[in-house]
């Protein structure tokens, strides 16, 4: 993060919102086994580009229609609840369900879903 520039998806493109330091790293996109997919594994994340608008964190990517995913969804529901391992640690994440995995797995062309750390979550120590 540099220059007042945050990353509500972790790897994505940034945004200098007032409201986006809050959302700082809160969402991140894994492949099929579970594993966090950085820059370094998927260079094409760099092309998402993200916004804060109207409650909604705005995702656009090249060739794609916007998806819009709720900033603040209370979390009830533990069939879309998993732990994913990040840079050694456990995390507990919130799968964004069946659009959001098509939209992302579409733009970088192969499966992959997006995921929110859950808001429960202890601070994560990024990689």
């Amino acid at each position: 993060m540099s220059n007042g520039e945050f990353h509500p998806v972790a790897a994505c493109g940034g945004t200098t919102h007032p409201d986006a330091a809050a959302y700082d790293k809160r969402w991140l996109v894994i492949n099929d086994a579970g594993q966090w997919l950085d820059r370094g594994l998927c260079p094409k994340l760099a092309d998402v580009s993200v916004e804060l608008r109207m409650g909604y964190l705005v995702l656009k990517a090249p060739g794609m229609l916007r998806l819009d995913i709720p900033l603040d969804v209370i979390e009830d529901d533990d069939s879309v609840r998993c732990q994913i391992s990040l840079g050694g640690q456990t995390v507990d994440v919130v799968d964004e369900g069946e659009l959001a995995a098509a939209w992302i797995s579409n733009f970088i062309g192969f499966p992959c879903r997006v995921m929110k750390v859950h808001p429960d979550m202890a601070e994560v120590r990024w990689p």
